[in-house]
């Protein structure tokens, strides 16, 4: 008898993008035993990483598996593909299933690990599978407390996985868990990709805030009271509050706003130490999706009218040219509130 478990792995699945994280998650396919290629758009990248078996700029102490193929072609990546992971930043979610749509199969299943929403429109990257590929098309997304290094390293990792369709969920576990990579299931997509979204920018508060010496206490009051502001807003959104309280609110805002590995944390970091935006985003040399999350979720509030202040003090920094002392010093002179508001 057949065991369902290792059949799906013998099923191909496709990674776009070959980023730290896309990298690391095809790693970690490769090595549980699924058939899968990584995608890549830049060719001279993915010449790199094939010749050298190693992504020297990401991961530079973690070997590729032998039995991960990896390409530049797309047609070539998601060809006779029922399965694709997208690792794309959230600003190329779009575009990337636009071109994704005419080459599979209408049983395509779509999980994605971008972080953000729809640049113009701040809405869920589910909103673009839904228009594209229809109802019919299963869809789930990949959130929580990870770093590529450790997860490439194959440190002990938990995720949230959360899918709208069971089969799907059963399979992407089957693929993903082994012994030191743990899935919390769910159903809440819109609470996981808003929260998703809302911890980068808090960690930039929290890198800016650490970058003008305020200590500990700070960071602390930013975390706790940047939690409300996301359950405010992710359940004015349709999320769940049990979600913003697990790893795909709590824990991912958690490990973003305290350690270094954060690209979103170290942006702050350098905003806070005086740098200019541009000197920051040179420094970091990858994309800092907390910039894009920013201004979606301020617009979000706006439209819906929830009180964000956080996310304001961010935004008036980032968009508006606001000294970051002077930010951080109207946040923290704010009225009195009363805890859970």
């Amino acid at each position: 008898m057949s065991d369902p478990e290792e059949n799906i792995k013998q099923q191909p699945i496709a990674v776009l993008g070959a980023g730290s994280f896309g990298t690391a998650l095809a790693i970690l396919l490769a090595n549980n035993g699924n058939q899968t290629v990584l995608w890549g758009r830049d060719p001279t990248q993915v010449k790199s990483l094939n010749s050298e078996r190693l992504n020297r700029k990401y991961l530079p102490s973690t070997p590729l598996p032998q039995a991960l193929r990896i390409t530049d072609d797309f047609k070539d990546a998601v060809s006779g593909v029922k399965d694709i992971l997208m690792v794309t930043p959230s600003y190329a979610f779009s575009s990337t299933l636009k071109r994704l749509k005419p080459l599979v199969e209408k049983d395509v299943r779509i999980v994605w690990a971008c972080k953000g929403l729809e640049p113009e429109s701040s809405e869920f990257l589910q909103n673009r599978v839904l228009e594209l590929f229809g109802e019919q098309c299963p869809k789930a997304i990949l959130s929580g407390p990870t770093f590529a290094r450790e997860l490439a390293d194959g440190s002990p990792t938990a995720i949230t996985l959360a899918a709208d369709d069971g089969q799907f969920a059963a399979d992407l576990s089957a693929r993903l868990v082994n012994q030191t990579f743990r899935v919390y299931l769910s159903s809440d997509l819109k609470g996981v990709q808003f929260g998703g979204a809302f911890k980068n920018i808090v960690a930039i508060g929290a890198g800016i805030a650490d970058g003008l010496g305020f200590g500990s206490n700070a960071r602390t009051a930013l975390i706790t009271r940047g939690l409300a502001e996301m359950m405010r807003m992710g359940e004015k959104l349709g999320g769940r509050p049990e979600t913003f309280t697990g790893m795909a609110g709590l824990g991912d805002l958690i490990l973003t706003c305290t350690d270094d590995q954060s690209r979103n944390r170290r942006f702050g970091l350098a905003l806070g130490s005086g740098k200019s935006m541009e000197e920051a985003a040179k420094a970091i040399g990858q994309v800092v999706e907390g910039v894009r999350n920013t201004k979606e979720v301020f617009h979000l509030a706006q439209m819906h009218s929830v009180d964000m202040p956080i996310c304001q003090a961010i935004y008036n920094i980032l968009y508006l040219g606001q000294d970051p002392k002077l930010a951080a010093r109207e946040l923290l002179t704010r009225s009195m509130k009363v805890e859970g508001d």
